[in-house]
């Protein structure tokens, strides 16, 4: 079952020189919640949209024990060979952040650079390790005992939250639609989902990520706050990855929609710096004469679930 290319689809620009940007949504959206960035980001390059399966258009199975960040990276991974796409540029928002990370690391061919929106390896804090995640082990239980009670009551308590619609009126006109993005996707799958990032603990595979990395976050984002790009950076370059943190001065997880002029332009930005690098983003694998990103040994990261009872 082609469960990542439900409403798979290219934008392509005539007299575009540049290569493929592929932008991978995160939880509770679909493609269109790249809308706002498309008209500058679709000047010079080729860009892949696509829904993961478990958005209101997708065909899901029901199966809850396959939402893990491995499978999801499994079928990135397949969307890119179906694609024949090499080197490309992978804009990944929320938990689609780290599903590139594992992605990336099991096959370092597919992405020249990612870009990291609102990334957060684990939500959870764990004082013995002194890592801040921005919620306690019983907050996150208690959001999910919400979720799986009143799903619609929990959407409609949180969306303003992680939107920062309180704060800010440009945030505040994102609440109604991404509360129908939400409230679109089958109650089950969005706990499966929910379970899958919330409870998760991906903070290995940020010793594996062979890509440039750009991490973006957002100054006032409960979801995934400032501390969090920190952490990953440091563990990052501890790694040898070659990474950069830019934080958005802006409110909520969502800046794509609140902030997308400043998003467009970080990303207009870093491809314009991988060009004058020399390096051939996001081309297909069959052109003679094409340089991209070293193909490097396979890293076996896990992906799985970590849910800590």
């Amino acid at each position: 079952m082609r469960r990542w290319c439900a409403n798979a689809r290219e934008v392509v620009v005539a007299g575009g020189e540049g290569g493929t940007v592929v932008l991978a949504h995160g939880y509770g959206m679909d493609q269109a919640s790249w809308d706002k960035i498309l008209p500058s980001i679709t000047k010079a390059n080729k860009v892949l949209l696509f829904d993961w399966d478990f958005t209101a258009g997708a065909d899901e199975d029901g199966d809850e024990a396959r939402y893990t960040f491995g499978r999801f990276a499994d079928d990135l991974i397949a969307l890119m060979d179906e694609r024949e796409v090499r080197g490309a540029v992978l804009v990944g928002h929320s938990m689609s952040a780290m599903v590139g990370c594992i992605a990336a690391a099991r096959r370092p061919d597919l992405f020249a650079h990612l870009l990291l929106l609102c990334a957060s390896p684990r939500y959870i804090n764990s004082e013995e390790e002194g890592y801040v995640g921005g919620f306690e082990e019983a907050a996150i239980h208690g959001m999910l005992g919400a979720m799986e009670s009143d799903f619609q009551a929990w959407v409609k308590g949180f969306v303003p939250n992680a939107a920062g619609g309180a704060a800010d009126d440009m945030a505040a006109a994102t609440v109604e639609p991404l509360e129908r993005s939400f409230l679109a996707m089958d109650p089950a799958v969005a706990l499966g989902v929910a379970r899958m990032i919330f409870l998760g603990d991906q903070r290995p595979a940020l010793d594996a990520v062979p890509a440039q990395c750009t991490i973006v976050g957002v100054r006032h984002d409960f979801a995934a706050p400032p501390v969090v790009a920190e952490y990953m950076e440091r563990r990052m370059t501890k790694a040898g990855t070659d990474v950069a943190v830019v934080i958005v001065e802006s409110v909520g997880h969502f800046p794509q929609l609140v902030a997308a002029t400043r998003v467009a332009g970080i990303l207009d930005g870093m491809l314009l710096r991988l060009r004058h690098q020399g390096l051939s983003i996001g081309h297909d694998g069959t052109e003679e004469g094409e340089t991209t990103v070293p193909v490097a040994t396979e890293v076996q990261i896990d992906g799985g679930i970590d849910v800590t009872t």
